[in-house]
């Protein structure tokens, strides 16, 4: 049987035959291309795979973005890259009209998953025993296997406590679905403290207190890629839940 040739693709990036305007154009082209056939955010350094070595990608993004102004949808920046998302005023049309969400939407979680969700990305990376001091009682496995079958956690590195149970982590897929680029666009730590919702003081000692400012070596070790494997959980944390 023949083998099949993996057919190679070859993109003039430079453009240096196009005169500036059209160049900047083509540019703009091929990154709103990348984005919209994209299903997950697309970073920087994809998108410099297809434009010149002078483009600024943040100049050029910034030009679509101009261009969609007044369309029911825009470019947003989320999980560290790009993403084409509609415009949240249309998605009561969206719902009414019953059409196929690109990707199947955001999967559904409880209010006391939500809760969870939230503190793993505040105090993270953190173990189920340590969430259980955050909220006042007992976290329990079947909470945290949700969690992980969305997509929206991951076992971090083993925590140096007895036993070296497994820490928990966020993903770069629950920055996506709930829209944040990073975990610094979070909400403020004393509002949700103010409502009575989580406790910074209940936290662990060494864990976030905050979410880490953007740009800090911290906030790349605390998201996950999604396709990364997940641990198990430790025995000692079996009686636990």
């Amino acid at each position: 049987m023949a083998r099949r040739t993996r057919e190679i693709t070859i993109v003039d990036t430079e453009l240096s035959d196009l005169p500036p305007e059209a160049r900047w154009r083509e540019w703009m082209n091929r990154v709103e291309a990348v984005i919209f056939a994209s299903a997950e955010p697309v970073n920087r350094d994809m998108l410099a795979r297809v434009v010149g070595r002078q483009a600024n990608i943040d100049f050029l993004i910034d030009d679509i973005r101009a261009e969609l102004t007044g369309r029911p949808y825009d470019i947003v920046k989320v999980a560290g890259g790009w993403q084409h998302r509609t415009r949240p005023g249309y998605a009561g049309a969206i719902r009414v009209a019953g059409a196929a969400v690109s990707g199947g939407g955001a999967p559904s979680i409880s209010h006391n998953e939500a809760m969870l969700l939230m503190a793993i990305g505040y105090f993270q990376p953190v173990t189920r025993a340590e969430l259980s001091r955050v909220f006042g009682k007992e976290v329990g496995r079947d909470a945290i296997a949700s969690l992980r079958q969305a997509g929206f956690i991951a076992s971090g590195p083993r925590s140096p406590t007895p036993g070296a149970p497994y820490t928990y982590v966020t993903t770069s897929a629950f920055l996506s679905a709930f829209g944040f680029d990073t975990l610094r666009d979070l909400p403020d730590l004393e509002m949700l403290e103010d409502a009575g919702l989580l406790s910074r003081h209940s936290a662990p000692a060494d864990t976030l207190a905050e979410p880490p400012m953007a740009g800090d070596e911290d906030e790349d070790a605390m998201v996950v890629d999604d396709d990364e494997t997940d641990g198990e959980d430790s025995d000692d944390e079996a009686g636990l839940g």
